[in-house]
């Protein structure tokens, strides 16, 4: 018997619960369907939310043909084989533009992304890819300029309700059991929003009963203990693994060697790409560590070169003595604080002008109307420090980054406040020969 999540597969919009900035009445994607005005997008969003699905229900809608491919089996060859069978058919046939759906898009190499770009641009094909991290890092920029990016949504409470409902009322199987709903707090929450998670657990309490004509009772202690009894396996495709990803940054963050290794020895026996790990560890060390250990970073780099060079089974080596090193570090997020604070006032106060005197001047013109007169060129000075404005007008003693406390930080405080105390004025008010 098929698994009650592929059971349950919604053919129609009309059938498909969630998602409905996107394809609810009026919402963007519906319009498209509706007008069967196609344009290649990628559809970017947390496991089990509806990303397969709705590439099949909008090549089934508008009658097109519909390729698909894994980023995770598939090479350039397969791509290349795909567009030219879709270009030799819409040829022969006369039919519409094919769908390309590339699930899990940003496993793609740039060579293998590259492949997609001509199809794409002279309308070969209608591309949809379906991702999981961030396209703006995982996808190249030429690719991406050709295609929308619409962001998917975990799945609310009242849409979990619906799907269960919809499971218990309309699979032919489980409408022969004697199915009662006491509680639903632990169905949801191991869930995580996630609707095949939802019908996996469902599928686990409800398919294993062998009296049919027995009550299946569904609550919070029936949930956790069959669960238990069959923990889920880590899936490094699937929920599990955003799971422990979060925990391994969470332990480093907390400053929990022991529980950091734990977490990357999950992965390491899960067989996890070790890139997608040093990529974590390169975030973590400008995130959490940032100035207060600002040899994090380089630690995390070179092990995310190192397992780049070596990859598995050695790559774990390189990527625990950055696990630790970063976990054993001071911590700061005061960069991060930083630039968040300074992104707000920019989103606040727009495109503020930078002062004439910080202006280049490559042009006669632009020397008249003052652009870089007066500008003071710091290493004239001592301490290769002079003060002058920086900021905009309108933000002068604006303070976007806060020193923290940490040792390493406090230096940098007080090397900056001892520049900018007004004491430093005639330290720095004698020219230097150059």
């Amino acid at each position: 018997m098929l698994p009650l999540a592929e059971r349950l597969r919604p053919r129609t919009l009309d059938d498909y619960i969630g998602q409905t900035h996107l394809v609810g009445k009026g919402a963007i994607l519906r319009t498209m369907i509706e007008s069967g005005n196609l344009s290649s997008f990628i559809l970017w969003g947390p496991p089990g939310v509806g990303k397969t699905t709705l590439a099949k229900i909008i090549a089934n809608t508008l009658e097109r043909p519909f390729y698909t491919l894994s980023a995770v089996t598939s090479g350039v060859k397969d791509v290349r084989d795909v567009i030219e069978k879709a270009r030799h058919n819409s040829g022969l046939f006369q039919t519409a533009t094919p769908i390309l759906f590339i699930d899990e898009i940003h496993r793609f190499s740039k060579s293998q992304q590259d492949s997609l770009l001509a199809a794409v641009e002279n309308g070969t094909i209608t591309l949809i890819g379906a991702t999981t991290e961030n396209p703006s890092f995982e996808v190249i920029t030429p690719l991406l300029s050709r295609c929308q990016v619409y962001v998917l949504k975990s799945m609310n409470t009242s849409e979990l309700s619906l799907l269960l409902n919809r499971a218990l009322t309309t699979d032919e199987y489980l409408r022969k059991l004697n199915i009662e709903v006491h509680e639903t707090d632990n169905l949801f929450r191991y869930s995580g929003g996630d609707a095949r998670k939802l019908l996996n657990i469902i599928d686990l309490v409800c398919s294993q009963q062998p009296d049919l004509s027995a009550t299946i009772v569904i609550d919070n202690k029936v949930v956790a203990e069959k669960l238990q009894q069959n923990p889920v396996a880590y899936d490094k495709d699937g929920e599990m693994h955003y799971d422990i990803i979060s925990a391994f940054i969470k332990s480093i963050r907390g400053s929990d060697p022991q529980a950091a290794l734990y977490w990357l020895a999950r992965m390491v026996a899960a067989g996890e790409d070790p890139k997608f790990i040093a990529r974590r560890l390169v975030i973590s060390a400008a995130e959490d560590i940032g100035l207060a250990n600002p040899n994090a970073l380089l630690i995390a780099n070179a092990a995310f070169d190192a397992v780049s060079k070596i990859g598995w089974p050695e790559g774990r080596i390189p990527l625990a003595e950055a696990t630790v090193y970063l976990a054993a570090s001071q911590k700061s997020n005061s960069a991060y604080l930083g630039i968040a604070a300074a992104l707000e006032e920019v989103e606040k106060s727009g495109n503020l002008p930078v002062p004439l005197h910080l202006r280049n001047a490559p042009t006669k013109l632009m020397e008249e109307l003052g652009y870089g007169e007066d500008y003071k060129y710091a290493h004239d000075y001592k301490n290769h420090f002079v003060k002058q404005q920086y900021l905009p007008d309108q933000l002068q003693g604006k303070q976007f980054w806060q020193v923290q406390g940490s040792p390493a930080e406090q230096k940098m405080s007080d090397w900056l406040k001892h520049l900018w105390d007004d004491e430093c004025d005639t330290q720095n008010s004698d020219v230097t020969e150059k």
